[in-house]
């Protein structure tokens, strides 16, 4: 079956996957772990060179951009959360558990969400991001008051333009433990993967939309059982297509998400071609660019962390993803029958893996 290149030029192939989810002609090519633990730690490690390229500045609240300054430590809490309690290597795990405890310490115990919705009671962003802490148990008694006061607005039952977005809203309700202000399921069927849309239209702010709608609706890989089938089918389809166009692009960001999204399918997907070439890219410092080749080396690390910084994150969170979903996968293959006895029957279960060390989140 073909599409056309997203990127608007020559038609692309998507490729056959039989049942197992692996392409036609690399069943015999598994995904290496050695490899994933590899580019994990390593990431990691790049990630906790760079703290202070993560610490908030003193005006934070007023005159910083939160997209340079709370949006990368958001995202830092995000998946070092995952990263730090699904990893099935305990050394791995704790260098994500730095990570998570320092973006906490950088928030002030909390405070940091109670002085940003004083400043901005209609903003979204620090409910999303005390969701982050809260569901782990992490809280602070004024801001969860200040933040039922912010969501019984009228204004935040507003319809907003990005639905992407508005699902990100609804699961930080769900993870603080508030009512969900609209339909999650209303509100994913207005998402470019609600709508499956039609697989040449995807630009690449659309495909980091359809990216992200597949984290807020399987919870970042956590629940990939919410994941409708047509949907499933949708990605399984052309997720392919996609990682080959923004792999050709070397654009180590995109192609990191869309292995992520591969792991969130009910039964993961692999494509360890794919991973190789990822890892070809990144860096022998763990740090992997956002697009082309590795800045190159020079005395601001501001600009090699806004060149690498989310890319080394999504590589580590990835690799993370595909590690359970493997073992999920091999949970889950049907097993030759025993010499005397039945072939064992009935449909295999889907599950999420947590290969070692007890989950320390509270439950959603």
């Amino acid at each position: 079956m073909t599409g056309t290149d997203p990127r608007g030029g020559t038609a692309v192939a998507a490729p056959a996957h039989d049942r197992t989810g692996l392409i036609d002609g690399d069943a015999a090519d598994a995904l290496d772990p050695a490899l994933l633990d590899s580019m994990a730690g390593s990431a990691l490690r790049w990630l906790d060179g760079m703290r202070d390229c993560f610490r908030l500045p003193a005006d934070v609240t007023t005159d910083a951009d939160p997209n340079l300054t709370l949006k990368p430590l958001g995202e830092l809490a995000e998946l070092t959360h995952l990263i730090r309690t699904r990893h099935p290597r305990a050394d791995v795990r704790a260098l994500a558990e730095g990570l998570f405890a320092f973006a906490w310490e950088e928030t002030r115990g909390g405070a940091l969400f109670g002085d940003l919705l004083r400043g901005e009671p209609r903003a979204t962003y620090p409910v999303e991001l005390y969701g982050v802490f809260a569901r782990t148990g992490l809280r602070h008694p004024g801001v969860e008051e200040l933040i039922r006061t912010a969501t019984g607005l009228r204004g935040w039952r507003v319809a907003r333009e990005d639905h992407t977005r508005t699902l990100g809203v609804l699961n930080a309700e769900r993870r603080i433990g508030l009512p969900e202000h609209a339909d999650f399921a209303e509100v994913l069927a207005m998402t470019g993967l609600g709508c499956r849309s039609e697989p040449w239209t995807l630009d690449r702010k659309a495909a980091y939309g359809v990216t992200h709608d597949v984290f807020h609706l399987t919870d970042w890989g956590r629940a990939r059982e919410r994941m409708p089938a047509d949907l499933a089918e949708y990605l399984r389809l052309w997720v392919p297509s996609w990682l080959e166009c923004w792999l050709e692009e070397e654009l180590w960001d995109l192609a990191g998400e869309w292995l992520a999204v591969s792991a969130c399918l009910p039964v993961p997907a692999e494509d360890p071609a794919a991973w190789r070439r990822l890892a070809a890219a990144q860096a022998p410092d763990g740090s992997v660019p956002e697009s082309g080749t590795e800045p190159p080396p020079g005395p601001d690390q501001a600009d090699a962390f806004t060149a690498c910084y989310h890319s080394t994150l999504v590589t580590a969170f990835a690799a993370t993803l595909a590690r359970i979903g493997a073992a999920d996968r091999q949970d889950t293959a049907p097993h030759s029958p025993a010499p005397h006895g039945p072939a064992p029957h009935g449909p295999a279960t889907t599950r999420n893996t947590v290969l070692e060390g007890p989950e320390s989140e509270a439950a959603s």
